[in-house]
């Protein structure tokens, strides 16, 4: 049985919208993850799952280790559920979290925050001043991975860090351990011009190749770098992790000897964004299905919704790809629709009103905020329905 009649099957008694994982494909994925981690750990990246009962099953499967967060209060709602090890992969100004976080020991043994300036202290130190029996609060440095050349006029990479050199982390890590309440547990860097930039896009050729020189010469750049800034900082403190890395890079960063894990979080749902990688080949396992409402035209139909477009530079890449039945389009003026969206191709011809028609979001986690159940597939059978962040009442962005 194709994928399409498998699906339909699988939720005919359910009304869409609706949105599925197929697990038999997840599985696959986070096989190849580890794969190519080749031994070292694999920490989640929740913001690319938003799913506590998927994150679930990834984190019972070996090679996967802790949870990388997006915000400190959904840190702090997981470890209330029974998550252990979450790394905040992003600095926080919540003070009321941060006071719920300094509050709870053993909230605190279990969350790090990320941070990047001595001003991020001094902001902790004062959003958590009236908290009596203040926990040590753990601190994971954030690093600039971003690849740098012609004498800085040209940069690729996310603008994340202030802390590029040696002597920069050195310094914030001696600062940290003067500061009592504090404690330096690890670092991260993540490496986007490489993780999230496929090194094998249709289109222009001449780019391809830009890219491909570009993430060849960053990497090379990185991992010197990189080991130097790991150094300088365990001259001053013991370090319990380095974090590098994502999807589109696992197996070039874990080759790093200073990195101890690799993050990852799309790879496992394999959306649109990542089908364009030399280095690995997904399965694409999140879907979403949208009934098909008029029919303008022989070859057009409209379906209910869609414009659930991805966050990131505006562009027809971050649309919703139109996947089953293979072969819809969407119109050149109209696009993806708050309230409903054409399509055209000939498969539209086979298509009556009350049909579905599947698709995959150009990235990961971020369907999610548009559904609050997941429909777990296993074969030709729904084997969970699981609620999203959203639909357990959870909006953390």
């Amino acid at each position: 049985m194709n994928d399409l009649r498998r699906y339909d099957s699988a939720t005919r008694a359910l009304e869409p919208p609706l949105a599925i994982l197929d697990l038999a494909a997840m599985r696959a994925n986070a096989a190849d993850l580890v794969r190519r981690a080749a031994g070292k750990p694999i920490r989640v990246a929740s913001k690319s799952i938003r799913c506590r009962s998927v994150m679930e099953r990834i984190l019972a499967m070996d090679g996967f280790q802790g949870i990388m967060a997006f915000t400190l209060p959904e840190a702090l709602w997981l470890v209330e559920r029974g998550f252990t090890d979450v790394l905040v992969a992003y600095p926080t100004a919540d003070r009321q979290a941060l006071a719920t976080l300094a509050g709870d020991a053993r909230a605190a043994g279990e969350i790090t925050l990320t941070i990047d300036a001595a001003e991020h202290l001094d902001y902790v130190d004062d959003a958590v001043a009236a908290v009596r029996s203040r926990a040590e609060i753990r601190l994971s440095m954030d690093l600039d991975a971003g690849y740098v050349a012609l004498g800085g006029r040209f940069r690729a990479g996310t603008l994340r860090s202030t802390i590029r050199e040696p002597e920069q982390a050195a310094d914030l890590a001696g600062e940290i351990a003067k500061r009592p309440g504090f404690r330096l547990a690890g670092l991260m860097a993540y490496e986007g011009q490489i993780a999230g930039v496929g090194d094998d896009q249709p289109g222009n050729a001449a780019y391809v190749r830009a890219i491909r020189i570009m993430q060849s010469l960053s990497a090379r750049e990185l991992v010197l770098r990189r080991g130097r800034l790991v150094n300088a900082v365990r001259q001053v403190c013991d370090l319990e992790f380095v974090n590098g890395g994502g999807t589109g890079s696992v197996e070039r960063t874990v080759r790093e000897k200073a990195i101890t894990e690799v993050a990852a979080g799309s790879g496992f749902f394999h959306p649109r964004l990542f089908d364009f990688y030399r280095a690995f080949t997904g399965r694409p396992a999140a879907l979403f299905a949208l009934p098909v409402v008029r029919r303008p035209g022989p070859d057009a139909v409209t379906v209910l919704g869609g414009g659930y477009l991805a966050s990131g530079r505006p562009g027809t890449s971050l649309l919703p790809q139109p996947y089953l039945p293979a072969g819809l389009r969407y119109t050149r003026d109209e696009g993806a629709g708050e309230v409903q969206t054409p399509l055209l191709g000939q498969a539209a011809r086979d298509l009556r009103v009350g049909d579905r028609v599947w698709f995959r979001h150009a990235k990961a986690g971020e369907m999610c905020e548009r559904f609050s159940e997941l429909h777990l597939v296993d074969g030709e059978t729904v084997v969970e329905t699981a609620p999203t962040y959203r639909g357990e009442g959870r909006t953390f962005l």
